[in-house]
């Protein structure tokens, strides 16, 4: 009845079915919202019961987790309804799309939202027993009770919590296995699918591939390997600057929604800071590069103290400043010290193939965030850095000292 529907939110509303089916259970209004504009717009078109046209229903089509960071609403029902679309969000990062979603924090944040006698729910077919396992134990940690579930084939369920255990009455209660349940995952670590904190051996198998093929490529093109060795340090700063792109990623999309709109702004904000450098590096010259290795050191640690989560509860024009401020900063630091560093080079065609397998080094090291999750990565990339500045200080200080014999000579 309407009394006890009330007002309802579908995160994953796709074609309407589920909306839908919360109007004629006599939903008082349902907010759906909806990732991906096509789906929506096929579901408006082809939809038989026209769900989308119906007054009550207020459609949005945004990230489900960053819906419901700016949603100040109140629910009766909140269904996750099969949002899983098993899609990377970009290249650059292990997260898919639907990840923050299902951790944590976000469940944490769907039962702020419920008013009194709420009832959150989800379901999907997922296929892994553990995965229900995880799945119930997260909303058994978060509610504080085990969930009502209901399971069918191919592992087909739906868990259901209340605020309190009398807000819902089923006939079975979740109960773990006798191995237990995975651990619910956060917003550091964000992999629902992987069971364990682990590095799967087919990612490895691939990362080794794709490092051999581009040595081999490297090799043709750049000439003999041990050439590079000048430029070691270029080499460290390719893979530092991989794991601070991908963080960007990572930071916007929990702040802001893994929407495709998103990451084209990330991007656009990694090209424009790194242009930014190049602009500076060409009308200033540093004559040591210490002070921006220690400019750069100190920015990474203002990073990595502040956990992007406590973002959250900052408006969202003070959270896009302290995220651009976060993420940006130390890329457009580093890529001063890259071009500064850079244009001092014999054999710019050497240099760049160092600086191109480090950051296939790079990439292989954002896989490591599946294993120490995503704020601990800054520490990586402080660590290249820090060779980077190690090697660089060093053939820096050569030069200077050969120009202080040749002065001294004339």
């Amino acid at each position: 009845s309407a009394k006890h529907v009330g007002r309802v939110l579908v995160i994953g509303a796709g074609n309407g079915i589920d909306t839908a089916v919360a109007l004629r259970q006599g939903a008082v209004s349902v907010d759906a919202v909806e990732i991906d504009p096509r789906i929506f717009e096929i579901g408006r078109r082809l939809n038989p019961d026209k769900p989308y046209t119906d007054p009550r229903v207020h459609v949005h089509i945004d990230d489900g987790r960053a819906f419901l960071q700016r949603d100040a609403g109140r629910y009766d029902l909140i269904l996750f309804a099969l949002p899983d679309s098993l899609t990377l969000v970009s290249g650059q990062s292990s997260l898919r799309l639907e990840s923050y979603l299902f951790t944590s924090e976000a469940v944490a944040s769907a039962r702020a939202h419920l008013r009194p006698g709420g009832v959150f729910a989800m379901y999907n077919v997922y296929r892994e027993q553990w995965l229900v396992d995880r799945l119930a134990q997260t909303l058994d940690t978060v509610f504080g009770h085990p969930p009502c579930i209901d399971t069918f084939q191919l592992h087909t369920a739906v868990l259901a919590v209340g605020l309190v255990p009398r807000d819902t009455s089923c006939a079975n209660v979740w109960r773990p296995g006798p191995e237990g349940a995975p651990a619910p995952v956060n917003d550091d670590r964000p992999f629902l699918y992987l069971k364990t904190a682990s590095i799967p051996g087919l990612y490895l198998v691939a990362l080794g591939l794709i490092a051999l093929c581009s040595l081999i490529a490297v090799r043709l093109t750049v000439g003999p390997l041990r050439s590079m060795r000048p430029y070691a340090d270029l080499f460290f700063m390719g893979a530092a600057f991989l794991l601070l792109e991908t963080k960007s990623v990572i930071v916007f999309a929990l702040l802001f929604g893994s929407t495709w709109f998103v990451n084209a702004l990330v991007f656009f904000g990694v090209l424009l800071a790194v242009y930014a450098a190049i602009e500076t590096a060409k009308r200033f010259t540093f004559r040591n590069p210490a002070i921006l290795y220690a400019a750069l050191f100190a920015w990474l640690t203002v990073a990595w103290a502040i956990e992007p989560s406590r973002l959250l509860a900052l408006d969202v024009p003070l959270r896009l400043a302290a995220a651009i401020a976060l993420s940006f900063g130390p890329i457009f630091l580093a890529n001063v010290i890259f071009a500064d560093r850079f244009r001092s080079v014999a054999a710019s065609t050497v240099a760049f193939g160092a600086n191109l397998l480090g950051a296939l080094l790079g990439g292989i090291l954002e896989y490591a965030s599946l294993v120490v999750g995503y704020r601990d990565l800054l520490i990586v990339v402080a660590l290249l850095y820090a060779l980077a500045g190690v090697i660089g200080m060093r053939a820096y200080l050569a030069a200077r000292g050969d120009d202080s014999r040749s002065r001294s000579l004339a």
